[in-house]
């Protein structure tokens, strides 16, 4: 029996520890990242999420490339934890890579210029839940995901590896694969500090 949402939530971790092994199918990973990317909200139905998905020497290549860019500005003395952590983040079994479509946001400017600075922020936003949604997704699959960041290092790179459209403009970096070692235990701020209900 599938989670319950409120289940979903409370067991979406970060795993670094993760494998090469397959929890599921190559094509429920595209069902799961096609539905998120079709129903997740986004600011005027603006849609401006892209995604790409890397399974394979695809997933591999990635990691290589993001581990030549931080090889030429991380100290070779200092290499070897950064490129233990790559390697880490290449042992799983694919990689999804988020997008912002920077035509759409740009058109969206000219259109309605009176929300000019609002559309970059609601189009991260609207990342986010894309993020969250596959992420919480591939969870309950089986899989263990956590969120990377390297973007200008790589951006480039992988625009050229994969032809991908100069006006998407890269987000994040969702490595995922069979978990082989558990996170930490969650540590919670109070709710009373973080929630506040006024009636």
């Amino acid at each position: 029996m599938g989670k319950n949402f409120y289940s979903a939530v409370a067991d979406r971790r970060t795993f670094y520890g993760i494998s090469k092994e397959a929890v599921t199918s190559d094509e429920r990973i595209k069902e799961i990242i096609e539905y998120a990317v079709k129903h997740a909200p986004s600011a005027f139905n603006s849609q401006s999420a892209r995604v790409v998905l890397l399974l394979g020497k695809h997933h591999d290549r990635l990691w290589d490339i993001t581990k030549e860019a931080l090889r030429r500005i991380v100290p070779a003395d200092k290499f070897s934890s950064t490129e233990n952590k790559i390697n880490s983040f290449q042992s799983g079994y694919g990689t999804v890579l988020f997008f912002e479509d920077n035509s759409v946001i740009e058109g969206l400017q000219e259109k309605f210029p009176a929300y000019k600075d609002n559309f970059p922020i609601w189009s991260q936003q609207s990342s986010g839940i894309n993020q969250y949604i596959i992420w919480t997704s591939l969870e309950i699959e089986g899989f263990g995901v956590s969120l990377q960041h390297y973007n200008e290092l790589i951006e480039e790179d992988i625009k050229k590896e994969w032809s991908i459209q100069n006006n998407w403009k890269l987000i994040g970096q969702m490595p995922f694969g069979k978990p082989t070692a558990q996170p930490d235990e969650k540590q919670f701020e109070p709710l009373e500090d973080r929630v506040k209900v006024f009636k």
